[in-house]
């Protein structure tokens, strides 16, 4: 599957630079604006005509090294933390940028200066914090996974098709060569036809270790709005056990290690194989019981999906193994190499693939002797310089990012959070209806879909 780069509308907020509404006339009429190779490596010398101005939300970890990617060239011309002992080196280093605290109040303040926003909050605000954006008509780069429910996750696509913005997830490896590698390789048959991957991470998000701590009544830190982090998450008291990071691990906040590397590691058998939806998903885990444990992830799961054949290709089954469950080490990998930890064993008829972190790695053929033998077809993908670059370019020129939220992005980030459906139902094989956006033998799952959010908080 490669992906369609169908035009895009400008929108308002754009249509203030001279430059920005040619390219989005362009689109419109579907014909585009060459635009200058200067101009789309965002350099400092940038026209201020043609330059965007960005808004990040969650600025610090992540969130910088997003800003810090799309500053040059263009304005960083807000910043919005809850935390500003998290957010201060990026305050520093952006003195001009007006601050906030909550986003709902940056645009109302500034919604006629943005043209575009960076989210990269705790994943159980990215829905709410990117729909803010959307709905004003901003284009979205938003770290993965893009939602913290299949619900959110339907609502941002149909808003970024509805609104016509330019979105990215932020699954960096989706702009890489070694991604591209792949998709040649199993598109040129280099293993034949694909019926089962191994996938996973041996990342172990979880907050069963520090159940036992939540007792405590730490203070909130002074430089931390804990109302505004919980954001529509329901009501509960601060705790350090949530924070920094760590929220990965617990269910109201984060979605697990199938939630954090599903976007990145699945990414390249995604694209490559047409996947889509699945129609079963079961997940088996070890030492933990969601009737006193649910709070928390487990340390370790194995989730298994299966897709129906389609187009040329036949049915395939995706076994995810997170933490302290591991893919199995394939017979064909050398005996001085390390099993594979975070990446994927591709198999078919005719050989093995094994891939890293990312979708990069060391992408190759085993043994090694196949991949020596191997001849490498023609490159069909044309090469990107960078993840947050093609975002950039996509704005400038009208066109569509290679892991928007409606086409690929959105459908990605949907696998992850049935995979976390399925672990709070474990041994239960529950089936998909992908269309009707629901499962036809759970009720419990069902009720999973879309988890209530606190008063005050709506999509």
């Amino acid at each position: 599957m490669k992906h369609p780069s169908a035009p895009l509308n400008p929108t308002p907020s754009l249509t203030r630079r001279t430059f920005l509404r040619a390219a989005g006339t362009a689109a419109a009429a579907c014909t585009f604006t060459l635009v200058p190779r200067h101009v789309l490596a965002a350099s400092s010398s940038t026209p201020p005509s043609e330059r965007i101005n960005i808004a990040g939300i969650g600025v610090g970890g992540m969130g910088a090294g997003d800003l810090n990617a799309v500053a040059p060239g263009n304005n960083i011309v807000a910043l919005c933390d809850v935390d500003t002992q998290r957010s201060e080196a990026t305050y520093t280093k952006y003195p001009g940028a007006r601050q906030f605290r909550d986003f709902r109040k940056m645009f109302d303040a500034m919604e006629k200066e943005i043209d575009a926003v960076v989210v990269a909050t705790p994943d159980h605000t990215h829905a709410v914090a990117a729909m803010a954006a959307i709905q004003r008509g901003k284009h979205v780069y938003c770290e993965k996974p893009l939602a913290h429910s299949v619900h959110e996750v339907r609502a941002l696509m149909r808003a970024a098709r509805d609104h016509n913005v330019v979105t990215q997830l932020g699954n960096q490896g989706h702009s890489s060569g070694s991604i591209r590698d792949f998709c040649e390789w199993i598109w040129a048959g280099a293993i034949g036809q694909v019926h089962t991957i191994h996938a996973g991470c041996t990342a172990v998000n979880s907050g069963v270790d520090q159940l036992s701590r939540l007792q405590e009544r730490p203070p909130v830190p002074a430089t931390l709005n804990w109302d505004l982090w919980l954001g529509p998450a329901l009501d509960r008291p601060y705790h350090s056990a949530y924070l920094p990071g760590r929220w990965r691990g617990w269910v109201p906040f984060g979605n697990g290690t199938v939630g954090d590397w599903t976007c990145h590691v699945v990414d390249p058998v995604f694209w490559a194989l047409d996947l889509g939806a699945p129609t079963t998903i079961q997940a088996q885990v070890k030492d933990w019981n969601p009737a006193t444990q649910g709070d928390a992830f487990p340390k370790g799961d194995l989730i298994t999906y299966t897709f129906p054949a389609k187009g040329q290709r036949g049915p395939i089954t995706l076994h995810w193994y997170s933490g302290t469950e591991r893919i199995p080490r394939p017979p064909e990998l050398e005996e001085d190499k390390k099993e594979v930890g975070t990446g994927a064993v591709v198999i078919g008829d005719k050989g093995k693939i094994v891939y890293g972190s990312h979708g990069a790695g060391g992408v190759r053929l085993i043994p090694q002797s196949r991949m020596d033998e191997y001849q490498r077809p023609p490159r069909t993908l044309p090469r990107l310089r960078g993840h947050q670059a093609d975002w950039l370019e996509a704005i400038r020129k009208g066109t569509k990012a290679g892991s928007d939220f409606v086409s690929y992005g959105g459908p990605l980030t949907e696998l992850a959070m049935l995979g976390v459906i399925a672990i709070r139902l474990p041994g239960t094989r529950l089936t998909w209806d992908a269309e009707a956006v629901r499962f036809t033998n759970s009720a419990a799952a069902d009720e999973l879909i879309n988890p209530p959010y606190r008063k005050g908080w709506s999509l």
